[in-house]
């Protein structure tokens, strides 16, 4: 596979906006492991535990996929103050699925940090 060289013969920062995208739907899965959360909440719980600062125009098209393949349920909520809230959770199959996603991602992890150490020099 070719990848596009930098002027310095190196690629660019584009595998690290790569690597995140692609743990994203297991990210927003995991967020909703414990607790029902509405959209703020699942950016926040994103941001603060996992450093994944996401727009709110990625996160709602994601959502509704999740939604659409039986993974999440959701349901408007009535604020005390302000408007109403979209709140989302795991449905049985969605549970499944980051359990799944979440094993695999271990396993993997785990793996690819064996791999690595020696290129960071034990300094963990």
């Amino acid at each position: 596979m070719y990848m596009a060289m930098n002027t310095n013969g190196e690629r660019g920062q584009h595998w690290e906006a790569q690597l995140r995208k692609g743990c994203l739907e297991m990210a927003i899965l995991a967020s909703l492991w414990q607790a029902r959360l509405y959209g703020l909440e699942i950016l926040r719980s994103l941001s603060e535990k996992s450093q994944l600062d996401v727009a709110e125009g990625t996160l709602y098209p994601i959502l509704s996929r999740l939604k659409a393949e039986g993974l999440l349920q959701s349901e408007w909520v009535e604020a005390e103050a302000g408007h109403p809230r979209k709140y989302y959770w795991l449905t049985a199959p969605g549970r499944r699925r980051a359990r799944d996603m979440a094993e695999a991602w271990h396993t993997f992890s785990a793996s690819l940090a064996t791999l690595v150490e020696p290129v960071l020099g034990g300094k963990r």
